[in-house]
């Protein structure tokens, strides 16, 4: 895993743009702390900066080839899971190779079959050629949106990175954010292309852009395609159970210490006991970590989101599988502290709002840092197989809206459906100013993004409407809601330098799992249905009839007594940006109480203005509103 940036001018002499190229790639030096490379030539920088999980000695970046008409050049983050495969065919075509990466075999696979590379690859990736043979930048990333990839178009060609400071620390990208921008930043709905920073493209998942001096050209190598399913249940068990052994076979390759997040759920739960068999037969012990607040599970209400603590499952887990297992025990404090804020803020480059969630998953990575390099997560799995509670909701699967906003207002900002039975209630403002909220028209943003997403999902003859409606919910899950996510563990875990691998967003697994009949993934009630019967064998009973929940979030009161704390703090400076965004009599409001508690949307509207301060100070954005 790495980070990589780079600028091309047709017009301008780049050559003499060496410090601007260094301070761009320095920005990613979390990304890569194992080493750094430029490659700068009249039109074209590139920057690298390298975290080595395979080929440790020989994978340095930018890494290029000679050919009889031109070098070509890459810029390479990620890892190519069947790079073995592809590396003996192209051995068989007559290439010879210097080194054991997976960058190596990426680049002479582009020499080879041009963009048409990417339709060959198995893996998370973002990378970018420069291509001397005909002048050009060919940008590449994943199929699932794994890895983050951005671009700036400017007037004689791009800037690049895998993350917004990358470019914006270069003169030309100014950081400024209109009204869409805000509108994207606070939807919590993941529009593919669009950004928070005016000007600022993202490329979409399965998807090669091309940058000459004649323009800049997308084109599209996968989606997410509707086909008839015609196995039955124990095959389709049966395949589901082959894919995830597989994946996980191929996952599991590197040259680093490697470990597992587990959560005692049913997703993190199968996909460790898949790798620690398989590690087990190699001789090797997995790792496994988990992560757990102070007094948590002694003290631990339910809610309506999570039933009951991780850790006794997490344990029956890591006893059933044999893995040499940690708990992370984080305290209030820790996770309250204006630091590790300001270091989450830097690592996403803008203010998500989700507080614990994002400052905890920060720290377990930074301690898991500690002993192992390389972790694999349960990500993505409750949008595949039909994990969350808005797939068997009535109101999720009646609104007119993405079904994650249909009945989680206090989550995400949405309210239930409307009076008239279909349509979602307004949208929640927080504590943002009126004049903003209203500037914004946040309920019209959603439910245009809303019909935009469904129309272009394709339906199978035949299909009846519930599963219709099902296929829907699960596209939109697929290619909008997973992406929330796996951005969110992207950042967090590269912020302290460790890669965590997906599993379940393996391509072949998401095309086959999504276009099986809702009928099939719910056949026992349940959520999950082909998951569960897939790993049954090897998990322990407790998990296999446990109940979702969702990645874990403190209750001890000295947090929120934190976040109030820190929100009267920060209205003694009444003068502070951030009061051009929220509303100080609101948020006056919003501290006045000492109860011991604070309900859910309350604390994420603390939580989002303590994160808006800091990214107002940290980026001093341009904010243009009508």
């Amino acid at each position: 895993m790495c980070g990589i940036t780079g600028w091309v001018a047709f017009d301008h002499d780049l050559r003499t743009e060496l410090p601007t190229v260094d301070a761009m790639t320095e920005t990613m030096a979390c990304r890569g702390p194992d080493g750094r490379g430029t490659h700068v030539d009249q039109h074209v920088a590139l920057g690298h900066r390298r975290l080595a999980i395979i080929d440790l000695p020989g994978g340095g970046q930018p890494m290029s080839v000679p050919t009889p008409h031109g070098a070509v050049t890459i810029v390479y983050a990620g890892e190519t899971y069947n790079f073995p495969e592809l590396r003996a065919e192209l051995a068989s075509r007559g290439h010879s190779f210097t080194t054991r990466s997976d960058t190596e075999v990426v680049l002479r696979g582009y020499v080879e079959w041009g963009e048409a590379v990417a339709e060959r690859l198995n893996g998370m990736y973002a990378f970018a050629v420069w291509d001397t043979r005909e002048d050009k930048l060919v940008m590449i990333r994943d199929r699932a949106g794994i890895k983050p990839f951005y671009y700036y178009p400017t007037p004689d060609g791009v800037l690049f990175g895998s993350e917004p400071k990358a470019i914006l620390a270069n003169p030309i990208a100014e950081p400024t954010v209109t009204a869409d921008g805000f509108r994207e930043l606070f939807a919590f709905i993941k529009t593919p292309g669009r950004t928070v920073w005016e000007g600022m493209r993202e490329i979409e998942p399965g998807t090669v852009v091309t940058v000459a001096s004649t323009g800049i050209r997308t084109t599209r190598y996968w989606s997410l395609e509707t086909r008839e399913h015609t196995d039955d249940r124990d095959t389709s068990v049966a395949r589901v159970r082959e894919l995830l052994h597989d994946t996980m076979r191929r996952q599991l390759v590197s040259d680093v210490p490697s470990c597992t997040l587990l959560s005692g759920g049913l997703d993190s739960s199968a996909m460790t006991a898949i790798a620690a068999a398989q590690l087990a037969g190699q001789g090797e012990t997995l790792r496994s970590f988990a992560v757990d607040f102070v007094g948590l599970t002694e003290n631990f209400v339910a809610d309506e989101l999570r039933p009951d603590p991780d850790t006794p499952f997490v344990h029956d887990v890591a006893m059933k599988s044999g893995t040499l297992h940690q708990d992370i025990v984080l305290g209030s404090a820790e996770m309250t502290d204006p630091e590790v804020r300001r270091k989450v803020i830097r690592a996403r480059d803008l203010p998500s709002g989700l507080g614990d969630l994002d400052a905890s998953l920060y720290l377990l990575f930074k301690a898991i840092r500690e002993h192992a390099t390389m972790a694999l997560s349960g990500e993505s799995a409750d949008e595949l197989f039909g994990g969350y509670r808005q797939f068997f909701a009535p109101e999720a699967r009646e609104s007119t809206t993405f079904p994650w906003l249909a009945g989680h207002q206090q989550f995400f900002g949405q309210g239930r459906k409307g009076q008239d039975g279909g349509s979602p209630a307004p949208a929640r403002q927080g504590l943002l100013t009126d004049q903003l909220s209203a500037a914004l028209d946040l309920d019209h943003y959603i439910q245009d993004s809303y019909h935009d997403a469904v129309s272009g999902i394709q339906r199978l003859d035949g299909e009846s409407e519930l599963e219709w409606r099902m296929r829907k919910i699960s596209h939109l899950h697929l290619t909008r809601f997973v992406r929330i996510w796996l951005d969110r563990k992207d950042r967090m875990s590269m912020a302290s330098g460790l890669e965590v691998r997906v599993p379940f967003s393996d391509h072949r697994l998401v095309e086959y799992v999504y276009n099986a009949p809702w009928a099939l993934k719910s056949f026992d009630g349940k959520e999950k249905s082909l998951l569960r019967a897939a790993a049954a064998d090897v998990l322990p009973r407790s998990v296999v009839e446990r109940r979702k929940a969702p990645y874990p979030s403190t209750q001890d009161p000295k947090y929120a007594a934190a976040l109030r704390e820190q929100c009267r703090d920060l209205l003694t400076t009444p003068g502070h940006s951030v009061f051009d965004l929220i509303d100080k009599a609101k948020l006056r409001q919003a501290v006045a109480t000492e109860a011991p508690q604070i309900d859910q949307a309350s604390r994420r509207d603390l939580e989002r203005t303590l994160d808006l301060a800091v990214w107002m100070g940290m980026y001093a954005p341009t904010i243009k509103l009508p």
